[in-house]
């Protein structure tokens, strides 16, 4: 069985009595995405950071690409990894060109070699149109694209990103997914945060689900819908919803119910029975019929409520 690319085990970090991230272990195989989703406060960004080598964690460990150890060999793990973080750090005043040549000379590359690998790196992030405008005129999508071609520059073994595509427009999320699948496709391995979770399951091959520090799930995204999740979800709302939550009949044609706002939700394992059952009886009310989602489980095992960030 082939060693894991990274991996880290039982991190502890503490902050004054607060623990952010609280004995937390896992690992990346080579050419997979591990996504790790959790509200905010969760302990991702503090989790990203001991991976990075640019926070320390207070108990566990890091390894990874065979045996390199962190904060040990940070500046070994570092040549090969490849970052882009929720903002970006791009520098104004170069062009999308010589953000790439001043980037890569920090890894110690340059030359006619890498002079070579600019224009490909920019038809990778579909930008060679743009080689060279300054990142001020470009739009949102573009500067994502051109920070993931950026960390590029290494031919890193892992990306680390973190929530790449928050702030973007669908056109330009779908872009830079097709772009990470490229990659995916190509051997490289993923480490994802993101608050989308019809992009954790698109991109990711398994999920850590945190909250308050600490693993509260792991798995592949449909195993871990299975697992925790009835099959069908029938979301009811419209005048009078909110009192069906109290329907015994249709209770008991659900295994959950749960009121967010003016909508009800059933979650059942026949989903038939429900609706007719409603339309029987509450015709005159909107029903949605649907699978169970990524996004029914995040809120199943950490709950509806807003969170603040911190």
């Amino acid at each position: 069985m082939q060693a894991p690319l990274f991996q880290a085990r039982h991190l502890r970090k503490r902050y004054g009595d607060h623990t952010v991230v609280d004995d937390l272990s896992f690992e990346i195989a080579a050419g997979e995405c591990l996504g790790v989703i959790g509200p905010n406060g969760a302990g991702k960004t503090t989790t990203i950071r001991m991976c990075l080598g640019l926070t320390a964690a207070d108990e566990g460990g890091i390894e990874a690409l065979g045996g390199l150890r962190m904060p040990r060999d940070a500046r070994a793990i570092k040549a090969r990894l490849g970052v882009v973080s929720q903002f970006d750090s791009l520098d104004p005043d170069f062009t999308c060109a010589e953000n790439l040549v001043v980037y890569a000379r920090y890894f110690g590359l340059g030359g006619r070699a890498f002079a070579e690998r600019v224009p490909r790196l920019l038809e990778f992030a579909a930008l060679s149109h743009k080689a060279d405008a300054k990142p001020g005129e470009l739009s949102g999508g573009m500067r994502r694209r051109l920070s993931l071609a950026r960390a590029l520059v290494n031919d890193p073994d892992l990306l680390i990103l973190d929530e790449p595509t928050t702030g973007l427009d669908p056109q330009a999320r779908h872009l830079m997914w097709e772009r990470l699948q490229t990659l995916l496709q190509q051997g490289k391995s993923i480490l994802l945060t993101t608050h989308f979770m019809d992009e954790a399951e698109r991109l990711c091959s398994r999920l850590l689900v945190i909250d308050h520090g600490r693993k509260i799930a792991e798995g592949k995204p449909r195993e871990l819908i299975a697992q925790h999740l009835e099959p069908d979800v029938v979301e009811v709302y419209g005048a009078g919803a909110l009192a069906l939550a109290d329907d015994a009949a249709l209770r008991g044609l659900a295994a959950r119910v749960e009121v967010s706002g003016e909508t009800v939700f059933f979650y059942t394992q026949d989903a038939r029975r429900l609706l007719d059952a409603l339309m029987a009886t509450h015709g005159g009310l909107r029903t949605f019929h649907r699978p169970a989602n990524l996004e029914d489980l995040f809120l199943k095992l950490t709950g509806r409520q807003i969170r603040e960030d911190g």
